[in-house]
């Protein structure tokens, strides 16, 4: 098979977890979302609930005594001193309050009883001030309460002034109040419980009609995130699709200026994003991070640290999807910003680097790859970071292992392992990568050993951290594999997906590992078994990559490869059909893989003896195959032959039987082709 053919069947997919490429990619990538990534959403998240909190300085806790239940809604952008005058405004939806009444409130630090009676002043005697009456009394009360829960600055404080404020006003009156102190909590993230029950307080207080409200909306980003920490990612995302949809009504409307939106909305888009990646919906997720980013770019000055930050971001969600290329320039501009505004040296720097070479990897570009992790680990040394460092040197071993290093990465390796804690899951990464080495050195009996050592680490692992585990499960499956270990593999693979089923946010990698252990069971002819595992693995994967990733495709086309072995030929096209869809739209109609998924298509309608839809796709074999020019002259020959065979067989001639190929997980070009394993096929028609 000539060299093309290799490199593009070699292609790296969310699904192998091979070998080299794509192996630390995902392992790396998957680590910095899962551990730094993700907390890095969970405390924008706060940062948000803290910029709402100043947000709602503009606000004043509570409405003015008599004519409080005619309030319906507050500018965002009126200041608290102006907060009352404000509501004496003329509209339609207001009730003037008495001139008299806005002047006590107004004047409550400011009371002189001398001006009730003018003529008092001219008397020099001292006199005792009147008793107040107890309405008044009671107006001062309610003010005094109202300062003391405004200046508080604590949460402790707060709840305290809260708690006193209580017996003195209604709960209607305490709305504002229990959002200021619901986004406080939420800001603080110790006590999710708590954040929603006033958030809860909150909506019921403030959300009374139909009118969309700021103040609602930002009730109900607080709904969202409250119940987002609590792992109640249905209710989540309920609340911020509304709040979602509030906000749009209110831009639509101009009720409210877009200054005044964008920081609530830009908070929504964010908990919408991290609710949607949480329940392993990484492509909607994506939509929803793009919008904070166009909103900061809206908001922020252009060469701003959270500008920075922000294109990180972007750059590590479109890595967690594979998609290395869109990555790329957003990463870039993360590096330049940093740089400009934090040095070469700064951590931020390393950090963008290290993102930069898992990018590369995804690439098969190992020699930018090396080239960017060794420039992030000089800054790490230099800040002493030795965690950080020690997961950048097993980095850079797999990035050696890529190049073919084999024998640097080992001494690499022996050198890392010497800093590892003997349980910890560094250790076990150490080991694992030492045995990828020895595998594609074909010392196999060293690298058993190295995954035996790596496995006894994580099995007591697997209740403190079940993702990394699962992660590194993946990997040694792989790599047993490679040595034709399939029982031990799927085995291996079925213990994964127990873990990761619990999981709700690694729907992909249950994905992932569904479609492994799927393809592992059609190589080894248990067809039957195989379907249901690859049916859960392609609705899994379409809901977290989109239903025109090209994994996608592959696992479709493998369906249609096991439905056609088992002599259902009209499902086996319908499969076929998907596949080919999805390849020619992810991968070009050009791509070995699409090809073959066409030439499958083929292969079915000949199976239904539809002898003209046979013709016509293995007809467009020919001319894809011929359009890879004299790189494909062997398979342009294949295709014309088997396209000879299906002519006679439409005049009723006798032909052999036609291969059918399926298309395996694909390793990248410095893994075992394993991909090329043939079935027998006495027992399967699926092979190489």
């Amino acid at each position: 098979m000539s060299s093309t053919r290799l490199k593009s069947r070699t292609k790296t997919t969310p699904f192998t977890r091979p070998l080299s490429t794509f192996t630390e990619t995902e392992e790396t990538v998957t680590q910095r979302v899962s551990q730094g990534f993700s907390l890095h959403r969970v405390s924008a998240m706060r940062r948000a609930s803290s910029k709402l909190v100043s947000y709602l300085s503009y606000y004043r806790t509570f409405t003015p005594p008599l004519s409080r239940n005619y309030i319906s809604e507050l500018s965002p952008s009126v200041p608290a001193n102006d907060y009352v005058s404000s509501l004496s405004s003329s509209s339609s939806n207001h009730i003037t309050p008495c001139k008299k009444t806005i002047g006590l409130l107004l004047s409550k630090a400011k009371y002189n009883p001398f001006h009730t009676n003018s003529s008092r002043n001219l008397n020099t005697q001292i006199e005792t001030p009147p008793q107040l009456s107890s309405r008044q009394r009671k107006i001062k009360e309610r003010s005094e309460l109202e300062e003391s829960f405004e200046s508080a600055t604590s949460t402790e404080e707060m709840l305290k002034a809260f708690q006193e404020m209580e017996s003195s006003f209604d709960e209607k009156e305490l709305g504002l109040a229990s959002l200021k102190l619901g986004l406080k909590l939420d800001q603080e993230g110790e006590n999710p419980e708590k954040t929603l029950a006033f958030a809860d307080r909150a909506l019921k207080a403030l959300d009374k009609n139909d009118k969309p409200s700021l103040l609602v909306a930002m009730t109900l980003q607080l709904m969202g995130s409250a119940n987002y920490s609590l792992k109640r990612f249905n209710d989540s995302l309920g609340y911020l699709n509304r709040a979602n949809r509030l906000l749009g009504r209110l831009e639509g409307e101009g009720s409210c200026s877009v200054d005044d939106i964008r920081p609530v909305l830009h908070a929504v888009q964010l908990g919408l994003a991290n609710v949607k990646t949480a329940m392993g919906r990484r492509e909607e997720a994506l939509v929803n991070l793009t919008k904070c980013m166009e909103i900061k770019e809206m908001t922020l000055e252009k060469d701003s640290k959270e500008m920075g930050a922000a294109y990180r971001d972007l750059a590590e969600a479109h890595t967690a999807l594979l998609n290395f290329k869109e990555a790329l320039p957003f990463c870039s501009k993360a590096i330049e910003i940093h740089k400009k505004q934090l040095g070469n040296n700064s951590v931020e720097v390393a950090h963008d680097r290290r993102l930069l070479g898992v990018i590369y990897t995804g690439m098969e570009e190992h020699e930018k790859a090396l080239e960017q992790n060794e420039l992030s680990q000089k800054v790490l040394r230099n800040w002493g970071l030795s965690s950080e460092l020690l997961r950048a040197e097993i980095d850079a071993a797999n990035m050696q292992i890529a190049l073919g290093k084999y024998n640097e990465a080992i001494n690499t390796l022996k050198g890392v392992v010497q800093q590892t804690d003997k349980e910890s899951e560094n250790r076990a990464l150490v080991f694992i990568s030492m045995a990828k080495a020895s595998c594609n050195q074909e010392k196999f009996v060293d690298a058993k050993r190295c995954l035996e050592i790596a496995c006894g680490v994580l099995d007591k692992r697997e209740t403190v951290s079940p993702v990394e585990v699962a992660e590194a499960y993946m990997e040694i499956s792989m790599q047993y594999e490679t040595m034709n270990e399939f029982e031990t593999a799927i085995s291996l693979l079925k213990r994964t997906l127990s873990m990761l089923e619990k999981l709700p946010q690694e729907q992909h990698s249950e994905g992932s590992v569904s479609a492994r252990i799927g393809w592992l069971l059609l190589l080894t002819g248990k067809v039957a078994q195989a379907i249901p595992y690859l049916e859960s693995a392609a609705e899994r994967l379409k809901e977290s990559f989109g239903s025109k990733h090209f994994g996608v495709g592959y696992i479709y086309n493998n369906l249609g490869a096991a439905y056609l072995e088992l002599d259902r030929p009209q499902s086996a096209a319908q499969m076929f059909a998907v596949a080919k869809d999805i390849m020619d739209v992810s991968l070009g109609p050009h791509h070995a893989d699409s090809i073959e998924a066409c030439q499958n298509l083929s292969k079915a309608y000949s199976a239904m003896e539809s002898y003209v839809l046979a013709i016509q796709f293995q007809q467009q074999v020919i001319d894809a195959w011929e359009g890879h020019g004299p790189s494909a002259e062997d398979e342009v020959k294949e295709a014309q032959r088997i396209l000879t065979e299906l002519k006679y067989k439409a005049r009723g001639a006798s032909s052999n039987e036609l291969i059918t190929k399926a298309l395996p997980l694909p390793h990248s070009s410095g893994s075992a082709p394993t991909r090329n394993f043939p079935v027998d096929e006495k027992r399967s028609n699926v092979a190489h």
